[in-house]
């Protein structure tokens, strides 16, 4: 089973062909194609070419299914006694993105 590991938006993903992933947002529309240029390593069976960081030539192709927005979360912050309580909400932004090929 071939996997590739990527990077994007400061974060690394692991990746098979036909996953769906959340990834940082990145600008583009569903249906669209995106290219990931920035690939650590790609594992074919039992070779596994690693990058000193990326792979040269080496891409993963990935189309946009949706922009998003993820579940609420509650920041409440709170000192005893003093009367200090703030309430805040915040929902993470997402593109969720799934992986058509590994060139490599």
């Amino acid at each position: 089973m071939s996997y590739a590991i990527i990077r994007t938006g400061g974060k690394q993903y692991r990746i098979v062909e036909g996953d769906e992933i959340f990834i940082e947002t990145i600008a583009g529309e569903p249906e669209e194609e995106i290219t990931f240029d920035e690939v650590l390593a790609i594992s074919e069976g039992e070779l596994l070419r690693v990058g000193t960081p990326y792979l040269e030539g080496a891409t993963v192709t990935g189309k946009i299914v949706k922009q998003g927005r993820g579940r609420k979360i509650v920041v409440f912050k709170y000192k005893s006694k003093k009367g200090y309580r703030r309430k805040q909400g915040h929902r993470q932004a997402y593109t969720r993105v799934l992986i058509e090929a590994i060139n490599g």
